[in-house]
């Protein structure tokens, strides 16, 4: 059973603006999400941000919701790991 994998407008805009290469490397585990919600290395955040998922693509973060009932995820953010926190 698979996820459907929903991007909100701003983080399909913080996506646009990487770099080619690094857009497909991230792009492909967005994809990867919809088969694994949770796959090994996607970290619970804290605080505010309670509720959501992050997970690496090189130096980059990708933070999402997963939404077991409905069978989605919701990508929020996509940035820079020096940048995505602020």
């Amino acid at each position: 059973m698979s996820y459907q994998v929903t991007i909100l407008p701003s983080a399909q805009r913080e996506l646009g603006r990487l770099p080619a290469q690094e857009r497909r490397r991230v792009d492909k585990r967005i994809q990867a999400l919809a088969f694994d919600p949770r796959p090994p290395g996607a970290i619970a955040m804290q605080g505010s941000s309670k509720g959501l998922l992050r997970f690496r693509a090189g130096d980059y973060r990708i933070i999402y919701q997963v939404e077991d009932k409905r069978l989605m995820i919701v990508v929020v953010k996509v940035g820079h790991r020096r940048d995505i926190y602020r």
